[in-house]
This record gives structure tokens, sequence and C-alpha cells, in this order.
């Protein structure tokens, strides 16, 4: 039998007199990998920091077995220099040194040379004394994977993109970046009994998630987290806890005539569902669910108008007792077994046009190269990559990938015209106007009302303002909030509708799901695979890379390699590129054999060239597919 760890029993929570979530109770047994899922705003994190007891909940109690070390892994980890945190670390240690700090096992190594220092000046019984407690110091210290310390702290360190001279530098010259994956490094190597993370593949590039998988598949604790990466959470979770919101009902009555009375509708809140599946199989139990609900719900509404209707025209008839009995009954359900409807997802309705259109050749470029100019004019340049000869077509759909640090946002203010190219050529196309979404949302104005700031990129009225910003889900108090006020996922949805007023025609995005929720994320891909123009991103998302791109562009090394197809589709091609480099490049061992792999290279670049039309063929048809969506859906509203 299972051993229950975390007992949550009827949490709720509230600021001031707004509730954000009411009712939640779930347990969590040792092993259990469990993914904490809902749309933004609905109180994810906070139900993290009340688990790790960071935040107290308003009602409820959270209980934690006896003996579990729980660490805490909070989603701005770049500012945990506060001594409260489990991750707290001193700003001037290096990054070596935090993680021996964070592991605990710096004080015993302590412990351990004290003692020895001790036994060189002793003989005889004190000698005795002090040899049995430098065996029991070691005992704990080799138990606690003491030996194999170094290498976990290299293992860790490396798969999460440090590079070896980083081990040296100390934490307040670290990028806010840095300082979130050192606090991730550290939590791990704490080794807990229940890891508690929020968003962990935020500041990490793919290859860092793909490693932070790995490592987790492996980890044997309970583990607890919240993250925006559908792979990820497939991968790594076996059971998905639902936050969505829902709305309650005052206490409803009817009167002696039949008449319904209602004490009107509360403030929306959340509550919580379990699923015992990762998040693909998560998915579609939430939609039979919906299905369920949906139609017992409608046999309710149903009963309950045949019974009104009954009461109606009996209550003063022959029938008259029947009616008083069927009103009461009628009274009970409201008041103890009313079905409630079920929520309906809120989605982002993204839509983007374009009135232009754009030629056939978008983007080119000829060995570009790409960097800093030096500063004040004095010194070298600092070139971060050279690209061979680049070009994007018109409705292509391509994303650009590498690790962090390489240079991919420098490329898209080369080409967007922020940075001068250090040597090369580029030209955008005939027609082209591009519209640039940033990751740090830098073009957000922080004293700016939600309001104001769309204002600022078209004039309109009021209502319209208002009419499109619902479709981005703001509305009530949130249009007058300021943009400085905003969470993360709130000022991505901002940038995204400013976006939708740009009229481009070619898009060029950073990092555009980055603080989205699942949900915006898909309407954000559905979106873009309808839109008519072209779409330049970049991302560390496998899978909305795969459901978006038709090229891959690879920065790393100083060097851009293009690809065809999607993520998946160059991962298989990499693997094997990789299996002929290892096998010879498939030559054989006779005279002919070079004109072999002649003749093997010749027919990979014909297939090749007949994939890439069969794809533009395919990608084609799904333009016109998603266009008769589009068009059908119009109908259906007109």
């Amino acid at each position: 039998m299972a051993n229950t760890v975390i007992t949550a029993y009827n949490l709720s929570k509230l600021y001031v007199i707004h509730p954000v979530f009411s009712d939640v109770s779930f347990t969590i047994n040792s092993g259990d990998r469990v993914a904490l899922v809902g749309p933004n705003g609905v109180g994810k994190s906070t139900l993290l920091k009340i688990i790790a007891r960071m935040e107290a909940p308003s009602s409820g109690s959270v209980i934690i077995a006896r003996g579990q070390r729980v660490v805490y892994l909070p989603q701005e980890a770049a500012s945990s220099f506060a001594s409260e945190s489990d991750l707290s670390f001193a700003p001037t240690s290096t990054l070596h040194d935090s993680m021996l700090q964070g592991t605990g096992l710096k004080d015993l190594q302590a412990q351990m040379q004290g003692i020895e220092a001790r036994m060189a000046d002793v003989q005889g019984e004190e000698w005795d004394r002090l040899m049995h407690e430098y065996e029991e110091t070691t005992k704990r210290f080799e138990v606690a994977g003491g030996y194999e310390l170094e290498h976990n702290i290299e293992q860790v360190l490396d798969g999460l993109g440090f590079r070896r001279e980083d081990f040296s530098q100390t934490l307040d010259t670290m990028s806010g970046g840095q300082r979130t994956r050192a606090a991730l490094a550290r939590a791990l190597l704490s080794n807990p009994d229940i890891l508690l993370l929020d968003e962990p593949t935020n500041h990490l590039d793919i290859e860092a998630i793909e490693w932070l998988e790995g490592f987790l598949v492996k980890w044997t604790g309970t583990l607890v987290l919240i993250a925006h990466d559908r792979r990820f959470l497939n991968k790594v979770t076996t059971r998905t806890l639902d936050m969505e919101f829902t709305k309650a009902q005052n206490f409803t009555w009817y009167s002696k005539s039949g008449e319904l009375r209602d004490g009107g509708e509360q403030l929306a809140f959340s509550r919580l569902q379990d699923y015992p599946a990762p998040y693909d199989r998560y998915l579609e139990l939430k939609a039979e669910r919906y299905e369920r609900l949906l139609a017992e719900y409608e046999a309710q509404q149903e009963q309950i108008k045949r019974t009104e209707e009954f009461v109606r025209r009996y209550k003063e008839g022959q029938k008259r007792n029947q009616a008083i009995g069927r009103l009461k009954r009628l009274q009970r359900l409201h008041n103890f077994g009313l079905v409630e409807r079920p929520n309906e997802k809120a989605e982002m309705r993204l839509s983007l046009r374009s009135h232009v259109r754009a030629g056939q050749s978008v983007f080119e470029a000829e060995d570009l190269a790409i960097g800093y100019p030096p500063r004040n004019g004095h010194g070298e340049p600092r070139v971060l990559a050279h690209c061979p000869d680049l070009e994007i077509e018109r409705g292509e759909r391509v994303a650009l990938i590498g690790p962090n640090g390489v240079g991919k946002t420098t490329l898209l203010k080369t080409i967007t015209g922020q940075l001068p190219p250090l040597g090369g050529h580029l030209e955008l196309g005939h027609n082209v106007k591009f519209g640039y979404y940033s990751q740090t949302h830098e073009g957000l104005d922080a004293r700016n009302t939600v309001m104001d700031e769309v204002r600022s990129i078209r004039p309109m009225t009021e209502q319209v303002a208002r009419d499109l910003l619902a479709k981005m889900l703001f509305t009530g108090d949130n249009l007058l909030k300021q943009i400085g006020d905003l969470s993360g996922g709130e000022r991505s949805r901002v940038a995204l509708t400013k976006l939708t007023l740009t009229d481009a025609n070619f898009l060029i995005l950073d990092e555009p799901t980055n603080h989205l929720d699942l949900d915006s994320q898909e309407a954000l891909t559905e979106v873009l695979n309808s839109y008519g123009g072209t779409v330049l991103f970049v991302s560390h998302d496998r899978a909305f890379i795969d459901d978006l791109a038709t090229q891959v562009w690879v920065l790393e090394d100083g060097k851009l390699t293009a690809w065809d197809g999607n993520y998946s589709e160059y991962m298989a091609e990499k693997a094997r590129q990789e299996e002929m480099a290892a096998a010879g490049n498939g030559a054989v061992s006779h005279p002919n054999g070079k004109h072999e792999i002649v003749e093997k290279t010749e027919r990979r670049d014909q297939n090749k060239a007949t994939q890439r039309q069969d794809r533009a063929v395919q990608r084609e048809r799904d333009k016109l597919r998603k266009r008769v969506e589009v068009a059908e859906a119009h109908i259906s509203e007109l």
C-alpha cells in the first residue's frame, strides 16, 4: 500500500475579498509524479506555495508526512537570495560552492576535516573517541552520496547548460536566467523527498529540457510540478490535477406560487479535478467528463421544465396536492441536488490577417554575419554566428532553435533592422511588412493600462477595444490594470493583441509561448497554422515546433544550418546522418565504393526534393482546408 505524503483538506485562498480557489482536497502518495495544470490566474502557483508552506491558506490545511523533506523551486527563482528559501544562496558564492551548500554535504565535509585536524594532536582514549566520531561522520557522508558529489554536480550543471568556466563565477554576476538554472540545479542536487517545481523549463533550451526529462524520469522521489510544455508533461508525469474556474450560486428558493427566487451569481473561483493520467490522456478524459456532465445537466433541466409546467398548470386545480409535493421536491433539488452546467473552456480567440500580399521570396541572406558592433566605435565587433545562404518563401513557417546565448534573438533583431549585420547581405522581399514579438515584452509601456496600450497602436473606440480584449480574455477591472502589474501570461496576451493590429504579412516571434498557459498555446498554434503570411519564430517547445514548423534553422557553434520539416523530422534526419557518419558514410569496400557514395548522395538529394514538394502540396491543402473552416464558421456566425 502506497504511503500518503501530502494531504490537502478543504483548502481555500482569498485575497482581500476575492476568492482564488475553494474546497480543494487531494492526497499525493510517495513516488507520485503529478502535473498541476489550468489557465493563467487559476491559482496553481499559489497552491504550490501553500504546499511548500510559503503561504498560508485562508481555510483548510495541508499535512506533510513526518520526516519528508520538501524543496520548492519558485517561478522567479533568479531572486532566491532570501534566507527563508530552501534554495537560498549568498550572492557572492560561486556557482560550484552554491551547489555544495545546497546538498548539505559541505558541513559534513568540514566536520570530517575538523576531526582529522584534532586527531593529529591527541592520543589514547581521546584519539579512539575521535576515530569513532570520524567513522560515523564518514558513514553519513557516504550514505548521502558524498563521494559521488563532485561527479553529480558536474553532471547536473553540464545537463542544464553551464560551461566549466561558469563553475567559478559568482552568482551576483550572472543573468536572471542563469540564476534560475542554478536554483533548479541546486533543487535537483539537494535530493529531497518531495520536489515542487513551478515552471522548471523556463530559461532552458531544448537540450537542457530533454536532459531534465531524463533526470526526473529516473528520479524516485515525489514530484509536483507546473509546466506549460506538453511533451515535458507527457514524459515526466503520470497524474494530472486540473484547476478550473467555476461559479457558485447563492441560496435558491421557490415562493409558494412556484416562482423561482435567486440570490444572484457570486464571483468566479477555481476548483480541482483529479485525473490519473499524463497530459494527453487527461485531455481525453476531461472531454469525456464534460460530455457526461453536459448530458446530465441537460436531462435535469428538461426534468425541471416539465415539473415547473406541471406546478404552473395544477397548483390551483384538482391535482393541487401533487403540485405542492413536486414543488417541494423541486425546492430540495435546487438547494441540494442541482447539477451545475459544466464550464466551457474560456479560449483565447486570436485573429491574424494581412491585407497586403508579399512576394514569393520574403527574406534572403548571403554570407550573413551577426553580432554586436564595437562599443563607442572602438575595438573589434563581437561576431556570434555566420549564416550561409538563406531564403524564406511566402507561407513558410521557420523555427529557429539552438542553445541559450548563441545569438537567436540577435539574428531576429538583425532581420528586423534593430541591429546592423556585421557582414554579408540580407534583403526583405517585395511588399513585406513584419510584425515583431519580443520575449521580454520590451515593446510594452509599463505605465499604460491594458486598454491604453492596445489603443496606442491604432485609433479605436473604447467599445471596439473592449471587444478585442475580451477575445484575449481581458474583461472587467483587468482592462484598467497597468502593464507593470500584469503577470507574464497577461503581458504575453497584450503583446499578441498588439501584434494582431499590425497587419503584418511576416511575423517574427521570439519565444511566443513563454508564460502562456497550455490552452492559449493551442489557440496560438491554430491561428498561426491558418495564418496566410510567413512566420519565423524562436521556441524551445518541441510540441509547438512540431505542430507549426515547415523548416528548422539550427544555430550552434557559431554556424546556422537549415533543415526541411519540423523538429521530429529534423531529429530523425540528424540521427540518420550521424549513423551514416559513424558507419563511414555507408561506403563499401570495393573499387566502385566512391561512386556508390555519390549515387547514394544523389538519391538522397532527389528524395529530399520530392519530400519537400510533397510537403509544400500538403501545406497548401492544409491552408485551403483551414480557410474553408474559417469561412464556414463565419457563415454560421452571420
